[in-house]
């Protein structure tokens, strides 16, 4: 998308009324709203078709639960951003929300501004929280901190910390299989085989990872 382009957004409610509010709304903040979806199964297929920038999206949903859909979009769309707009403001939705993938949460008081600003935040990759919720994830962060961490070198194969090496730096894992000329399926599955040795659930919870094991430093992989 270039800079001019306004940013693609889904919006994802069981509620017609607020649904069609927050799409008028985003459309009339200058975002191309290129559909909306009703409930959490129905978000997954429609946002693989249309492929998003962003998903504004509830978390109480029929077929699906929001939660179980963004994990599902954000693993099988790699450009696309979850935003969760959610009644709720519980430690435990929000902690659920971003282990799932999601890349901000507001709860519904929020206004049209904060909303739009929080879209365009989210699309840049900016972590955006409702004032107060940030507080709840950094507490989380620091008891799961404070645990011993999972030593990298011992469980990764060296192409595996390769990879996660430039995951670390912000790479997409198209870029990151055009830096190491591989095919894009061969990076996805080292990833999701570093996911899984170091029991993680989502690509952002491997970046972090990665960051606190210092992976992100130009160092040389093979020591």
């Amino acid at each position: 998308m270039s800079r001019d382009e306004p940013i693609r957004v889904m919006v994802v409610d069981d509620h017609p009324m607020w649904r069609d509010a927050v799409a008028r709304d985003l459309e009339s903040a200058g975002f191309d709203v290129v559909a909306t979806a009703a409930d959490g199964a129905a978000a997954v297929r429609v946002a693989l078709a249309v492929r998003p920038g962003v998903v504004v999206m509830d978390l109480q949903l029929p077929e699906l639960s929001g939660v179980g859909a963004t994990e599902r979009i954000v693993a099988s769309l790699a450009d696309t951003r979850v935003l969760v707009l959610s009644a709720s403001g519980e430690q435990s939705d929000v902690l659920d929300a971003v282990k799932a993938g999601a890349t901000g949460y507001l709860v519904k008081s929020a206004s049209g501004d904060e909303l739009a600003e929080a879209v365009r935040r989210t699309a840049n990759g900016e972590a955006t929280f409702t004032p107060g919720l940030a507080g709840l994830l950094l507490g989380e962060y620091r008891r799961l901190a404070s645990a011993p961490p999972t030593p990298a070198g011992p469980q990764l194969t060296e192409r595996e910390t390769e990879v996660l090496r430039l995951v670390a730096k912000g790479l997409t894992a198209k870029q990151v299989a055009s830096r190491l000329v591989l095919s894009h399926r061969t990076v996805q599955n080292h990833v999701q085989n570093a996911m899984s040795k170091l029991h993680l659930h989502n690509r952002a919870a491997l970046v972090r990872y990665a960051i606190e094991a210092g992976l992100d430093a130009d160092e040389d992989a093979s020591g």
